[in-house]
């Protein structure tokens, strides 16, 4: 059995993070190429296989850092070269370990322009670049103004490049500059309202085949899931007492496992099941750190999963490998 983690990020040279400097120091006037060398990049992907061989992940799908993707920069144009950049260095990681990453794709979002200007990006990542994923930000605002839900038609363009591409959604929201949330709070909010509100929206209705994986458990779902059942079949706030569960709603979402709290772990597996879960980690990352209770970091999840004992080796085995291959239908590792 492979052990896939299907939500990682990239690690990279200082380099990367100087070029988004620049762009923000002229606004973008003279657009360039990041100056990082190839021993530089080698050294951040060599620390990051150390990693994973730590604790024995075989792949992880790198995606860009989520609260550095800038969507809200202004001009766009900010945007676009940002993206671009961290696209073309999990490129060049991936390319340096074939067998070991897969890239997973950020897309030029941004506040209040049409959803299709993403479209080149996605296109180039996916069809020149092998990527076999990508990530959107359902708040390019970055928490400072008002986007449209995910159950929007606004997103409707997305979906349907990203069916015929045969490619799945990673919903994984960036930033946050409005005082009042930290990144990682949005991260929750924003993951919440994009099941609620592609569920209202009746997106899978019209794209039945779309593939969505919500990062970091599904946000408050399924810790809140009596208050999301009652609204959906509450007749005063909308809902229809005859419509399907909400529970079975959940079975057109996948969702990763970065959760850091094995109870909560343990109610999402038994809450949508073990078919409709995705190993992850985002390691390394905010959840990188000892957790006192175990001695290992609130990251290292493998040893989480393994020790419930309602799970079988059919139910892991989909965890781990088998449900990363069906949603990642182009990962070849």
């Amino acid at each position: 059995m492979m052990i896939i983690d299907s939500h990682a990020h990239i690690v990279a040279p200082d380099g990367l993070y100087a070029f988004r400097a620049n762009l923000m120091a002229d606004g973008g006037y003279h657009i360039g190429q990041p100056k990082i060398s190839d021993d530089s990049l080698a050294a951040c992907a060599h620390s990051n296989v150390e990693t994973m061989d730590a604790v024995g992940t075989d792949v992880q799908l790198l995606s860009p850092r989520p609260y550095h993707q800038g969507h809200s920069m202004k001009p766009a144009r900010l945007v676009d070269a940002w993206i671009r950049a961290n696209n073309d260095v999990i490129a060049r990681t991936v390319e340096m370990h074939p067998t070991r990453f897969a890239g997973v794709a950020g897309l030029p979002i941004t506040p209040d322009e049409p959803v299709e200007r993403a479209f080149p990006e996605l296109r180039r990542t996916v069809e020149e670049l092998g990527f076999v994923g990508v990530t959107v930000n359902p708040d390019p605002h970055e928490g400072t103004g008002t986007a449209p839900a995910l159950g929007d038609p606004y997103w409707y363009p997305l979906f349907e490049q990203l069916v015929e591409l045969e490619v799945p959604m990673q919903v994984h929201s960036a930033g946050c500059y409005n005082g009042r949330e930290t990144y990682s709070e949005h991260f929750i909010t924003e993951e919440s309202i994009a099941i609620l509100s592609m569920i209202r929206g009746k997106v899978f209705e019209r794209f039945p085949t779309l593939n969505v994986m919500i990062s970091h458990g599904g946000g408050s779902v399924p810790y809140q899931l009596g208050r999301w059942q009652a609204e959906h079949l509450h007749p005063g706030l909308g809902g229809d007492p005859h419509a399907p569960r909400f529970e079975d709603h959940l079975k057109h979402f996948h969702f990763d496992t970065v959760l850091h709290y094995s109870p909560a772990l343990e109610l999402l597996l038994k809450t949508v099941g073990s078919d409709r879960v995705l190993f992850g980690t985002e390691r390394p990352g905010s959840g990188s750190t000892e957790n006192p209770e175990t001695g290992r970091p609130f990251d290292d999840l493998k040893p989480v999963i393994e020790g419930f004992d309602f799970l079988d080796e059919t139910d892991r085995r989909k965890v781990f490998e088998e449900n990363a291959r069906r949603v990642f239908p182009r990962l070849k590792v």
